[in-house]
């Protein structure tokens, strides 16, 4: 793993996500590695030359200068700022760096809305000052409950277990919570299986379709091909079958009715 340090001149960034109008990434690159993660299309932009998930940048100054865009940018009621669109806010260096706790920080004293999303249990370090917020949401990726499944596709993110205890002790302290299914992996996904783990414990729900245009099918079928080859043929169709994402939307909203967790969207590539 390259590890460096560097300084950054800005660090709030328009979003081009629907649930969010800016995005804040503590870091650059991922240490959870996983195999399907979009954001790798960074690394075009970045100039890094190695694989996703050898590499992150720690923005070491993040704190000092969300406080200048802010005073740039005058963010309303109706804003809502994400962390992270193209990282975790929560990766294990978190520990030692907190870069992301500095930023909640700053953003507490100016009351600025925010959204969390994030793949590991370390978020509950933070309740304390999400408390604080007069409006604040949680939410945590969940994929599949198998934890062998996510140890191939998220080789190096908190497993499935720990990821609904957080929630479930976020909900117990007052925070809104969500879960992310996303992305949904045919043939692993199993989604009455995960609505089923999270009621009661989490606000609603967002739902994403596989997205293969970023640079990761090749470590896709790698992966399937050298942990479930039985499976590789079914899940390369169902991909690319339009058909196979229609019934997914169907699915989720049938099993949203049934348990009774809203289905805030659900977003096809």
């Amino acid at each position: 793993m390259n590890i460096r340090e560097i300084s950054v001149k800005t660090i709030l960034s328009k979003s081009k996500l629907p649930e969010s109008t800016y995005s804040i990434n503590p870091y650059i690159g991922c240490m959870h590695g996983c195999i399907y993660c979009y954001a790798r299309f960074v690394s075009r932009f970045t100039g890094h030359k190695e694989r996703w998930g050898e590499y992150l940048d720690i923005k070491i100054n993040g704190a000092s200068v969300l406080e200048k865009d802010l005073k740039k940018i005058k963010l309303n009621s109706k804003d809502i700022v994400l962390l992270s669109s193209i990282t975790d806010p929560y990766l294990p260096i978190e520990q030692r760096y907190r870069v992301t706790r500095s930023i909640l920080e700053v953003l507490l004293k100016h009351q600025i809305s925010i959204s969390i999303l994030t793949k590991s249990d370390l978020v509950l370090r933070d309740i304390d000052l999400f408390t604080k917020f007069k409006n604040c949401e949680v939410g945590l990726t969940i994929i599949t409950l198998d934890e062998y499944v996510s140890k191939v596709f998220e080789p190096r993110a908190p497993p499935p277990s720990r990821r609904l205890k957080a929630l479930k002790m976020l909900k117990e302290h007052g925070i809104k919570t969500y879960a992310f299914i996303g992305p949904i992996l045919p043939c692993f996904t199993n989604l009455r299986e995960i609505f089923s783990s999270i009621s009661g414990i989490v606000d609603d729900i967002m739902a994403e379709s596989l997205n293969i245009k970023c640079g990761n099918w090749k470590s896709i079928q790698m992966a399937l091909q050298e942990n479930f080859p039985s499976c590789a043929k079914e899940f390369f169709a169902k991909v690319k079958d339009v058909n196979y994402w229609n019934g997914i939307g169907k699915e989720l909203m049938k099993l949203s009715s049934e348990f009774n967790i809203p289905l805030r969207g659900y977003y096809r590539h």
